[in-house]
This record gives C-alpha cells, sequence and structure tokens, in this order.
C-alpha cells in the first residue's frame, strides 16, 4: 500500500511539474545573475497578445542597464519569435523606470535586485490546436567592479487553452507599475536646457525632488546636477545640454517626481520646445541665514588654510628671511615690529586679492586658469629665481644695499621691505595649496565677486597671523637668545634655503622650457652676479669717489644688468605642443599619463584608479610624491590591489587637467582622488603619508 501512494504521488508531481514550468524557461545561469524567459500566462490562445518578458535575478552588488545606459554599459537586447501552433514576433522591450547610479566621475541608468524586462508578443496568427513555441535570443551586460557581458537562447513551450495567469503574472504587474506613465502634465524645454512642467497637482507639498532622464545619450550632461524648483503648478529643472542636444529638439525621456514620503513616480515626456522663464533656484532663494552661514564656512575654511600654509614647503624661503625681522622685535622696538608686521600683512593680503582677482579676469576672458597659473609660464619661473638669488646673496653678504630688514626696499618709504616680503611669499606660496585651502579657492572663484574678496582677504589674514601674533605679544619673544654675531651666522645660513628654491626653480624652468630656458637662466644669473657686485662697489666707496660720480656709475650699470636679466626671460619661446610632456616621468613610479578618456574607460572595466594632479613647480606635490607615492609599501599595495597609478602633470597649461580639477571643485595642485573599483571616489588630502594612502585606498579593509 505505501509503494501505490508513492507511485501515485509522484504520478501527480510528473502531472502538474509540465503546467508549473509552462510560464518560464530554463535558466541561464552564472555567478552574476541567473536569467530566463517567462511569460505571464501558462496557455496561448490565438489573437490573444501575450506578454513575454527577460526576467533577470541580479546578484547583489551587480546591475545591467536601461534603453540609455548613460555614461558607461549597453542595453539589453531581445528577440523572441513564436513558431508551431501560432507565428508572430515581439515589438520593443516595455521599460521600467531605472535606478540613477554614481559610479565615480559616471552616471549610469541602470537596474539591480529582480528586474523583469517584457516585450508584447502581438498578434498571435494562426488557429492550429497544437501547442506554440516561443524562441528567444538575448544579450546583457552586467557590472559591479567588472562589467561581463553575458548572452543565452531560450525556448518556452505553451499550451493552447483559456486565459490562466502564470506564477510570474505578479511579476510582470510589477514591471507595469515600474513603467513611467504618459505625463499629465505639459511639458517644455526651452533651447537653453531648461524643462518646466505645468499643470495642477504640482506643488512643494506634492513634490520634494525631481530629475529627468533621457532616453538618448548625449542629450543632456548626465554627470551635472540639474537644480529643480517647485512651485505650485510649475516643476522646473535646469538641465546642462549635451553635446546632442540641438536646442531641446526631441528631448524625450522619463521625469521622476519623488513626494516627501519618498514615494517616487515616472512620467514620461517629449517637451515641445520654447521659451521658458528661469525660476530663482532654490539655492540662490535660501534663507539669507543660510547663505551667511556658506559665506561664513568659506572665510573659515581660507583662514585656517592660510596659516596652514605657513608649514607648506613653498613658504620656507621666505619664512626664512623673516626670521631676520625677530631681531629687532627682540631689541624692544615694539613700534617699528607693529609696523614691519603690518606692512607684511598689507603685502600678503593685497598680494591674494590681485591674484584672485587675476585668475577670476582670466575666467572671464574665456583662458582656462587656476591657483599656480602664473608658474606655468617659463618667463615667470626665471624672473623668480633670479629674484631669489639676489635675496641669497644679500643673506650672504655679497652685497648690503638693496634689501632692508626683510631683504628688500632700502631706499624706498618705511616698511616697503615687509611689504615686498609679503608679496614675495604669496608668489613662492602660490604653487601649492594647503589643507581646507583647495576647496576655499574654488568657492572663492566661484561666488559673488564680494565673497571672493572675502576669501582671498581671509587667505591673507591666515598665512599673516602667525607673524602678526608674534609682533602683538612680545612676551614670546623673551626665550630668543639676545643680539650678537650668531645673528650674522644665522643670516648667513638662511641663504641656503633660499639657493635650495633657486635650483628647484632652474630644474622647473629646464621641464617647462628645454634646454634653452636653462641657459637663459644661466645668463640671467651671471647678470645678477654682476649687477649685485656693482651695487656693493657703490656702497664700498668713498666721499671722493661719490663725489666724482664713480658709485653713481656702478648703480647705473647693476640697474641697467639686472634690468637685461629679468626681461630677458620674456624672450623665451612659448614651449611647444612637442614639449608638453615634459615632467611627466619625473619620478619611476609606475605611473601612467591622465588622460580623461583613459579613467572613464578604466571605469568603464570596473579598475581601481589613483589620480595624482601635480606640477614641477609644486614642491608640495613633489614632497609627497617623495615620502608617500613613490615609497616601497604604497606602489606594492597599489600592484597588490591592482590600482592603477594615474598622474596629471600640470606644469604646462593642460585644458584637460584644469576642466577635471574645475569638476571636483579645485583650483590648484596637489590634488588627489581615488576611484574604488565600485562606490563613491575618496579625495585625498594636501599632505600625504605612505599610511593615509595605503588606507584610504582600501575602502573595504577599514
Amino acid at each position: 500500500m505505501p509503494f501505490l501512494w508513492l507511485v501515485s504521488i509522484l504520478s501527480l508531481l510528473v502531472s502538474i511539474l509540465p503546467t508549473a514550468r509552462a510560464a518560464q524557461s530554463d535558466a541561464v545561469i552564472s555567478p552574476r545573475a541567473t536569467v530566463t524567459l517567462v511569460t505571464d500566462d501558462d496557455t496561448y490562445m490565438p489573437g490573444r497578445p501575450l506578454h513575454v518578458g527577460l526576467r533577470l535575478r541580479l546578484a547583489p552588488g551587480w546591475h545591467t542597464y536601461w534603453l540609455n545606459p548613460g555614461d558607461a554599459g549597453d542595453a539589453p537586447t531581445l528577440d523572441v519569435r513564436a513558431t508551431g501552433g501560432a507565428t508572430g514576433q515581439a515589438g520593443t522591450i516595455e521599460w521600467p523606470t531605472p535606478r540613477v547610479l554614481h559610479d565615480g566621475p559616471l552616471t549610469s541608468y541602470a537596474y539591480t535586485g529582480d528586474v523583469l524586462l517584457p516585450v508584447m508578443l502581438s498578434p498571435v496568427a494562426g488557429a492550429g490546436d497544437g501547442p506554440v513555441t516561443l524562441s528567444a535570443k538575448a544579450e546583457w551586460l552586467v557590472c559591479a567592479e567588472v562589467c561581463v557581458p553575458e548572452n543565452g537562447s531560450f525556448t518556452l513551450t505553451l499550451p493552447r487553452g483559456d486565459v490562466r495567469p502564470s506564477a510570474e503574472a505578479a511579476a510582470f504587474a510589477r514591471a507595469a507599475a515600474d513603467r513611467p506613465v504618459p505625463s499629465p502634465f505639459a511639458a517644455r524645454v526651452s533651447p537653453a536646457g531648461v524643462l518646466q512642467l505645468d499643470g495642477r497637482g504640482l506643488s512643494p507639498d506634492a513634490v520634494k525632488d525631481a530629475w529627468f532622464m533621457p532616453e538618448v545619450a548625449g542629450a543632456i550632461d548626465q554627470d551635472a546636477p540639474q537644480a529643480v524648483t517647485v512651485r505650485d503648478g510649475v516643476v522646473q529643472l535646469v538641465l546642462k545640454p549635451g553635446p546632442v542636444f540641438h536646442d531641446g529638439a526631441a528631448l524625450s525621456g522619463i521625469v521622476v517626481l519623488r513626494d516627501p514620503m519618498g514615494r517616487e513616480r515616472g512620467l514620461s515626456v517629449l517637451p515641445v520646445v520654447g521659451e521658458v522663464r528661469t525660476l530663482v533656484s532654490p539655492s540662490v532663494e535660501a534663507p539669507p541665514p543660510d547663505g551667511i552661514v556658506h559665506v561664513g564656512w568659506l572665510v573659515g575654511m581660507a583662514f585656517v588654510g592660510g596659516m596652514i600654509l605657513n608649514l607648506m614647503p613653498c613658504v620656507f624661503p621666505v619664512l626664512a628671511m623673516k626670521v631676520l625681522s625677530l631681531e629687532r622685535m627682540a631689541r624692544g622696538e615694539r613700534r617699528a615690529a607693529l609696523a614691519g608686521a603690518g606692512a607684511y600683512a598689507a603685502g600678503v593680503v593685497g598680494s591674494f586679492v590681485v591674484l584672485g582677482g587675476a585668475i577670476a579676469a582670466l575666467r572671464v576672458a574665456g583662458q582656462q586658469a587656476g591657483w599656480g597659473f602664473q608658474f606655468q609660464s617659463t618667463g615667470f619661473v626665471i624672473a623668480i629665481c633670479l629674484l631669489l638669488f639676489a635675496v641669497a646673496l644679500n643673506l650672504l653678504g655679497f652685497f648690503t644695499i638693496g634689501l632692508r630688514l626683510m631683504g628688500l626696499g632700502n631706499g624706498l618709504p618705511a616698511h616697503a621691505g615687509d611689504f615686498l616680503t609679503g608679496v614675495l611669499a604669496v608668489v613662492l606660496a602660490s604653487p601649492c595649496t594647503a589643507p581646507f585651502m583647495g576647496a576655499a579657492v574654488a568657492g572663492a572663484l566661484a561666488a559673488p565677486p564680494v565673497v571672493g574678496l572675502l576669501v582671498f582677504v581671509s587667505l591673507g589674514c591666515g598665512l599673516a597671523a602667525p607673524y602678526l601674533l608674534l609682533a602683538c605679544m612680545p612676551g614670546l619673544l623673551g626665550w630668543l637668545p639676545q643680539p650678537g654675531r650668531w645673528m650674522e651666522t644665522v643670516r648667513n645660513l638662511l641663504a641656503l634655503p633660499v639657493l635650495g628654491t633657486c635650483v628647484w626653480l632652474a630644474w622647473v624652468a629646464k621641464l617647462e622650457g628645454g634646454m634653452d630656458a636653462l641657459g637663459l637662466l644661466a645668463a640671467g644669473l651671471v647678470l645678477v652676479l654682476v649687477g649685485c657686485w656693482c651695487l656693493r662697489r657703490a656702497s664700498m666707496m668713498d666721499l671722493r669717489d661719490a663725489m666724482e660720480g664713480r658709485a653713481g656709475l656702478y648703480r647705473a650699470m647693476a640697474i641697467l644688468l639686472l634690468l637685461v636679466a629679468f626681461v630677458g626671460g620674456g624672450v623665451l619661446p612659448p614651449a611647444s605642443v612637442h614639449d608638453r610632456s615634459r615632467g611627466t616621468d619625473r619620478v619611476t613610479d609606475g605611473s601612467s599619463a591622465f588622460s580623461p578618456t583613459r579613467l572613464a574607460e578604466l571605469r568603464r572595466q570596473g579598475r581601481p584608479v589613483f589620480v595624482d594632479m601635480t606640477a614641477a613647480w609644486c614642491i608640495s606635490c613633489l614632497v609627497n610624491e617623495r615620502v608617500a607615492l613613490s615609497t616601497h609599501a604604497v606602489q606594492d599595495a597599489f600592484a597588490r590591489r591592482g590600482i592603477v597609478y594615474m598622474k596629471g602633470d600640470w606644469t604646462l597649461r593642460d585644458a584637460a587637467i584644469t576642466a577635471f580639477l574645475h569638476e571636483h571643485g579645485r583650483d590648484g595642485v596637489p590634488f588627489y582622488i581615488y576611484y574604488p573599483a565600485h562606490g563613491p571616489e575618496v579625495i585625498l588630502p594636501e599632505i600625504l603619508t605612505p599610511g593615509l594612502v595605503i588606507r584610504m585606498t582600501a575602502p573595504e579593509e577599514k
């Protein structure tokens, strides 16, 4: 008896299984996805439309793509044909509303989890009583850390019969609910890319957020933010037109509206082209307290960044010269110390304002200028090198006129030397950005002029603050030894970092202008040396020689020689396109040259990438390369994790690097950003250590 019961149960299961499997084909299985062909009915009826779909059950972390995949990817394809008791061919995929995925600099429109891509098989012709066989071929791309193309052939046989919803009917119902519906609101788009929906039911109470996804790739810049404004009866999105925008013509796509409860609905739109009055965006409409907080945050970051800039290698030569002024403070000449500190601060603040204004003016004129842009000029590098060489000769006692207190300004109004030293401090500091400073400078250049002025003034105050503090609190100087002959030794020793800076600038000039620049610089150094010797001779002459005009002759010769030396750097022609590769391989660190196209390709392949934006004239960049990025520990970590190390050399002007910096809210170097295999990018600080780089490029190990 038990045996007969077992046979009966097995027979029943056998009779049921074909029906249970009738609405689903055999699966194509990979570690990334399980894919089947499914139908919404278990049976077929001639003349009745039939929904067929490609069902993808994606593994966690994997996704596939929409009709417009975005910046990377490829849309799935599905070709279904019916043969046997009926014939027919499926139409296009009825795409559900996709998600927006941001992966580093790339934006994709994709699906995750369990997704069904349905097509309508209609009409199904034929009057035979036999079953219908559905044959399908499909291709799809699944991506996570890497992208893997997959494909499959599917066969599904349905018997003829009355309507009988399949086990997959619920999945088809969900797909239909996720599909965008025709917009009930009138849609317009301006030639400038402003998309607007008008109609009853649109209000801030009903719409908290909105975004647009175009059906055609390149219609808009998909990575650019879409400013949203919601008013009663109006939703407006400010889009950034893409290369195939064509003044808004045929800008079809999906507008997704999200309500305050987080519920979303997709609206299919085909806006008409027409003028749209741009409403004030929410960021502009923000109440004054928020704007004040934002400005205060920028100003605060600028002040802190300016203070930290005192610790950056770029400013060391000038800080060395500033040590000499401590002698006067230690002698108790408080009024003179305060006046000198004020003049130095004025030079610093004024130079920051002038430099910031110059960058802003160049941008308005259409030039791609960033922080430290002047060091991309070989003539400027040569001129600064010659000036510092003259300062070093003075510190060595080669001549005694031409420098007062800080090394500059003899024969000029009182404390002019302090002022000019402040100017020199900013000039030498401009190649580098300190922590907090990069974001502050970018914010200043993007903000209204008044806010930009406040930020650059705050930067200058931060740089000058330590010296002002010493001048205002003489008690801090009590730790200094009494003035004496040791000051002369210190003065001579301080010439060493200045001469070291000259060597660095000579190397930069060689990278930028080749041997022609180096030869011109060498000639300039000789002229400066002879000119300073003439100044020394003039200062050592007695009254008789002065009365006979010999001292004046030497001074005239010195001025002429120095003028020729400093002006001569401007005759160097700009570097050719071929020369722009100079300086790229400064360090043997396994890096490859930065290219936006190459970066996008590596991101599509799911490769982790570390981008180093550097320049030969940025001392902080070079220090980070030596002490962190080129160390064995970091290089081994990069190799072990498969991280591609890309280096962007901004020594000479490079539009691609400038644009990349601007995209990430930066206007200068150093700048470091890590793109993991998947997930958000990681921006590293301006000062690196090997442990910091290893830790921040391994977020999965945190």
